[in-house]
């Protein structure tokens, strides 16, 4: 079905055509929630929070962006709320995001390797959570989830050149972190 009338018959209250609506977004919101928040557990309240959100404020959608831009947008201000309530938490890791897992058929593949590339992936991922909120919604937008930065200023409520000025920013605090790592980074060329 059009996604204009699934909008209109979710604005009017319709559970089915709201579920139908998300359900080709829920994906892409989670994989941002979880960037952003660095575990599933977390990730997943963000999600449930930006879908009531979305629920709650679908029948003020007036179109001026696209409906997946507002909902991203949603999803990272109900992320970004929830980093402000934690702050005062340590951040927690990303282990459970990505198991790479080592596969014996690539000869090339050690124990070793697989070890250091592991560490340099936690690594990369804690240096990302150690970013500024801001800094941080903008790198996993444009970096992970291949967003453009037009999109993403939508996402964000920023300027382009805001967006790119954080993006600069971020990417330079990643590299002096890899580089302060060599050991990690630079052995098996990951």
């Amino acid at each position: 079905m059009e996604e204009s009338r699934l909008i209109q018959r979710a604005s009017g209250g319709d559970p089915a055509a709201f579920n139908e609506l998300l359900g080709a977004h829920e994906r892409r919101m989670y994989a941002v929630a979880l960037r952003m928040c660095g575990n599933p557990e977390d990730a997943q309240d963000c999600l449930q929070e930006a879908m009531l959100r979305v629920w709650r404020a679908i029948s003020g959608f007036k179109g001026q962006s696209s409906f997946s831009t507002w909902v991203y947008r949603i999803t990272m201000n109900t992320c970004l709320d929830e980093l402000r309530k934690r702050k005062n938490r340590p951040n927690t890791s990303l282990d459970g995001l990505v198991d790479a897992g080592w596969s014996p058929a690539d000869e090339d593949d050690t124990p070793e390797r697989h070890a250091v590339r592991r560490e340099a992936r936690r690594s990369l991922e804690g240096f990302i959570q150690e970013l500024p909120e801001d800094m941080r919604a903008a790198v996993v937008l444009r970096d992970i989830q291949g967003y453009a930065y037009d999109e993403i200023a939508d996402i964000l409520g920023a300027n382009v050149g805001t967006v790119k000025s954080r993006i600069s920013r971020g990417r330079e605090k990643l590299r002096e972190k890899i580089s302060a790592r060599p050991e990690l980074f630079d052995r098996y060329g990951v």
